[in-house]
């Protein structure tokens, strides 16, 4: 059975371990879906944050999002892609942390997602905290226990 010796390591702050919100590509409400796409595409992520012009987390895209948008019928639907707005498609409704968070909670919320994204009190978007970051640290003290 694994015991940490000092319970420290869950309580520690998530701000150590975000990516900044400069590094982080997003996108607005009010682009279209293939500025979105796009912007996933090059940057190679799955999905990315979705920001207010004054830089508050309004949600979550994602490719499958707007694939599932353009799908009709009996075919894809590519001319839906530069009419359709990211706020038509987007998720509001996934978790998010404060940066007053710890890991503790971080640990319980990335089991089911990849990344979750950081706010201050006033929900503006500080940045994303990666499952891989929080394995990484987990692994680390992991193998500090003798």
């Amino acid at each position: 059975m694994i015991s940490f010796e000092s319970k420290d390591v869950l309580h520690t702050n998530i701000m150590d371990y975000i990516i900044p919100a400069e590094k982080v590509a997003h996108v607005q409400p009010g682009n279209n879906l293939e500025h979105a796409l796009l912007i996933l595409t090059k940057s190679g992520y799955t999905a990315i944050p979705v920001l207010d012009a004054k830089y508050r987390l309004q949600g979550l895209i994602s490719s499958p999002m707007i694939t599932e948008a353009i799908l009709g019928l009996e075919r894809i639907e590519f001319e839906k892609l530069e009419h359709m707005k990211v706020e038509e498609v987007m998720a509001t409704d996934k978790p998010w942390l404060t940066i007053h968070d710890h890991f503790r909670k971080a640990l319980g919320l990335l089991i089911n997602h990849p990344f979750l994204c950081v706010t201050d009190e006033e929900g503006v978007f500080q940045g994303i905290l990666t499952r891989r970051v929080i394995l990484k640290h987990l692994n680390y003290h992991v193998d500090q226990l003798k």
